[in-house]
């Protein structure tokens, strides 16, 4: 059971203080603030007259205060969770919080326990009993395990942490401790409100920004505890950190503070896909499904792809590297024009549907079709138990987490690193490559976040100076060939989407068949350059024959290619294998649609006539 970008919030509060009259209340609003981060179940905590009192269950915030009230938690120490989960069922049992045995500890977690498998036997063989098949349960249980051994609630939380292999924020209460909420953080966000009387532990300062603007961000592997009065923070390897040099005043306003910072959720979704990749990577290297899909793949006659939108732009990529990695044809087409292709499937064939949401209605209809034809399909989607997972015989998720924007950023690249995932398991089974070389392809994926990262940074200046000129335009072409088109076709439709500019891709060579006839001077013409020497050859020949009728040439492009200086507006990107073209490549196009619709005053957040699900045919 795997699950991430969940909202964790813990409260403590002195009995006079005015939020003492009701911490229920206090936070249920808090959870709300953090509904972005998740939404298929909740739960709250709270140790009251020395009992632990849990509320929990599958829905919304809104339905689970209508059926159960979570906002009538009592006590002054208090804990909530909203949660996204992106592997197993979401219902009541793995709402969180999760308890241990005797229901004196309770746990609120966000991000993924990577060994919870080995640690839930451990645990099991020595008498643990679980209820839910979450990754989460370990935790308590393990502080139960060690408090019988130390006796003491905080170096039993401690020896637990140290046990786990993953990223995590999690925040606990217990009955033995009533006046403590115990913290830890690796690698998902989690900071501290400072109150007077009252103090606050949440995934985000929305939560408890309304009560208090004075924070601390709590860094990787800092451990502690927050009082109503209190903060303890130390390192779990270097000791006590001291915090007070770390205090800041928080100037947002609350609308602003729920998008982090950010002015809008699109840029904040670019920004986050360094961790969207690494979970979603992670996240794979440990889920035995990944294996009865590709057992499905390798023993199938046919396969064919389906998708609608952006994922249809990710389900194309997997096409082309199926031909290049596998030599293994891959039959990709639109889902709404499935009845075209589904009179060709048969039993023995195999349909790979994906779909962000896991509910889009023309992807839904085309698995219902293949379905009937005896086809198996493998869906690959962000949402736990849509219905398209549900429908299919394998489900594969990625770990992007809830995306509010409606144009499509972290999804993509998450769609696309798992396809190459994929790609790379078959290859190994069948023997394409060396187990050496296996490894290496995983060791360059394992490089993907570090490299987007490094793309942020040295391309989001040049691109910014660009979308200046290009908001004045009327059109542009994305051009490309091979492994680099649906990346151009994707940086297309990204611009059409929320800065209303007529963006056409096709490839490069298809320019001199007709397209090239609307080429005057200045007309903007983008190039997607993969790091390939004979593409670089071909399109060296296309950028040659744009510029002689007067285009403005722009580029994304390696660092070390051949064709900078061929460029009127290179954008470089770190050189690395053409294998990592998508996130090295894409991310600029994403951020060259985004301050484009900024520069032109619209909302990329809210492009009209779109929504984030289509469920309609």
């Amino acid at each position: 059971m795997f699950h991430l970008v969940c909202g964790i919030i813990g409260f403590c509060t002195l009995s006079k203080t005015p939020l003492a009259q009701s911490p229920g209340s206090v936070l249920f609003k808090g959870l709300k603030r953090l509904e972005y981060r998740g939404y298929d179940s909740a739960g709250v905590a709270g140790v009251y007259q020395g009992k632990l009192i849990v509320l929990k269950g599958k829905g919304k915030l809104d339905e689970l205060e209508e059926k159960i009230r979570l906002s009538s938690v009592r006590g002054y120490t208090v804990i909530g969770h909203t949660r996204w989960a992106t592997h197993g069922i979401p219902n009541d049992v793995n709402a969180h919080p999760q308890t241990d045995c005797r229901n004196e500890i309770a746990v609120v977690h966000n991000g993924i326990i990577q060994n919870y498998r080995e640690l839930r036997q451990f645990l099991v063989e020595r008498g643990h009993v679980f209820e839910s098949d979450t990754d989460t349960e370990v935790i308590p249980h393990l502080v139960e395990e060690f408090y019988r051994e130390f006796n003491d609630l905080y170096t039993a939380f401690k020896q637990a942490i140290k046990m786990l292999k993953g990223s995590y924020a999690i925040a606990m209460v217990s009955t033995i401790e009533p006046d403590k909420i115990f913290f830890a953080r690796k690698d998902s966000p989690l900071v501290i409100g400072l109150g007077n009387g009252y103090n606050f532990v949440a995934s985000d300062i929305p939560a408890f920004l309304e009560y208090t603007n004075r924070v601390i961000i709590v860094y990787d592997d800092e451990i502690g505890y927050i009082t109503s009065t209190n903060v303890f923070l130390e390192n779990i390897g270097s000791g006590v950190v001291d915090w007070s040099k770390r205090v800041r005043v928080v100037e947002w306003s609350i609308e602003d503070a729920s998008k982090s910072g950010y002015p809008h959720y699109m840029l904040k979704e670019i920004m986050e896909q360094p961790r969207a990749l690494r979970d979603t990577l992670y996240g794979l290297l440990s889920d035995v499904v990944v294996d009865e899909a590709v057992s499905i793949l390798l023993n199938s006659r046919k396969v064919f792809i389906t998708a609608a939108g952006t994922s249809f732009h990710a389900s194309l990529y997997y096409s082309l590297l199926s031909s290049i990695l596998l030599g293994k044809p891959v039959i990709p087409f639109i889902a709404s024009e499935y009845m075209v292709y589904s009179p060709i499937a048969s039993s023995g064939d195999t349909l790979i549907v994906v779909s962000q949401s896991g509910e889009t209605i023309d992807s839904l209809m085309a698995l219902r079709a293949f379905k009937k034809k005896g086809v198996r399909v493998i869906a690959v989607s962000n949402v736990v138990d849509s219905a398209i997972p549900r429908e299919s015989d394998v489900a594969l998720y990625t770990r992007a987490g809830p995306e509010i924007g409606v144009a499509a950023t972290k999804t993509f690249t998450t769609q696309v690193l798992l396809l190459t995932f994929l790609a790379l398991k078959q290859g190994s089974s069948i023997g394409r490559f060396s187990e050496s070389e296996y490894r290496e392809y995983i060791g360059l994926l394992k490089k993907v976040p570090e490299f987007s990262r490094e793309v942020l940074a040295s391309t989001e200046d040049i691109v910014k100076e660009l979308a200046k000129w290009l908001s004045r335009k009327k059109s542009i072409y994305y051009l490309s060939r091979g492994i680099g088109l649906p990346i151009a076709m994707e940086g297309a439709l990204k611009l059409k989407e929320i800065a209303y500019i007529h963006a056409e891709s096709y490839p490069a060579g298809e320019s001199k068949h007709g397209p090239i006839a609307l080429v005057e001077k200045d007309f903007p013409v983008l190039f997607v350059i993969p790091p390939i020497d004979y593409l670089e050859e071909l399109l060296l020949g296309n950028i040659q024959e744009m510029k002689a009728r007067g285009a403005t040439i722009i580029c994304v492009l390696s660092e070390k290619s051949n064709l900078i200086d061929q460029c009127h507006y290179p954008i470089k990107t770190p050189h690395t294998h053409w294998l990592l073209t998508p996130f090295t490549h894409t991310i600029p196009l994403q951020l060259l649609a985004y301050y484009t619709a900024v520069v032109k005053g619209l909302d990329p957040d809210k492009p009209r006539n779109l929504a984030k699900t289509v469920t309609v045919e």
